[in-house]
Parts: C-alpha cells; structure tokens; sequence
C-alpha cells in the first residue's frame, strides 16, 4: 500500500477570546487555545491580524509580536506554554 503524506497548509488565521483557528487547504480547521503561546494571549487583537502566513503555508509569522508558528507543530498539540503561579 501507497500512502502520501503531505505537510498541511494553512490558509486563513482568525481569533475568538480564547483561541486562535486555522484553516487548512484540506479543509480542516484547527482551534489552539491561545494559552500556547503567551505572545499572542497578551497581544490586541489589532496585533493578532497583523500576521502573515509565510512558506506556502507552513508558516504564522506575526513581526510586531516576535512570533514565529510553525504550522505542522500545531497538528502535533504542543502543551500550555504559560507559567501557572501556585
């Protein structure tokens, strides 16, 4: 058996309160809770629009925030990158 295996593509980011969704040319739609990443949770929205979608879609870059995404590591659920205060 013959299986291809492709990288995903993003095609669209978009923002509710608690998370970040992405679209993807397969027609997926993934929703990150934008706790994994502190530079987007505390950011406006403004600054959350201003990204750009880089490397044919294997990328979120957003400049004003220093924020680089790489969209394959979304697919693989990287945990809560905030520090929890006990």
């Amino acid at each position: 058996m013959n299986t291809l295996i492709s990288d995903p593509v993003a095609t669209k980011v978009r923002f509710d309160a608690d998370n970040m969704w992405v679209d993807f040319a397969d027609g997926r739609t993934l929703g990150v809770p934008l706790a994994y990443f502190p530079r987007l949770l505390t950011a406006t929205p403004e600054q959350r629009d201003r990204h750009v979608i880089s490397g044919g879609g294997t990328g979120l870059h957003w400049e004003d925030l220093d924020e680089d995404i790489c969209v394959k590591s979304l697919l693989l659920g990287v945990g809560d990158r905030t520090s929890r205060k006990r």
